[in-house]
């Protein structure tokens, strides 16, 4: 199983549709609020170049917003 990390807010609808879908299919993450956490903050920003969330990290393939195609195809459940 791939690793997935997620930058998120509580207030970002895209962030909840991230993470209401990897729950939905039983896929596992590590949520991390950038709204609190300044250190992870930090590191989405380093990984992304960008400020937007979610930041969804998937054995280093970045995505940023919620995309499920280019989710799907990270985690390899679609071509």
């Amino acid at each position: 199983m791939k690793k997935i990390l997620i930058y998120s807010t509580p207030t970002c609808q895209y962030c909840k549709m991230a993470k209401e879908y990897f729950t939905k299919n039983n896929i596992p993450y590590e949520d991390f609020n950038v709204a609190v956490d300044d250190a992870k903050r930090e590191e989405a920003l380093k990984k992304s170049q960008q400020i937007g969330v979610p930041v969804i990290d998937i054995d280093g393939e970045i995505i940023v917003g919620f995309n499920r195609s280019e989710i799907d195809r990270a985690l390899g459940l679609k071509k």
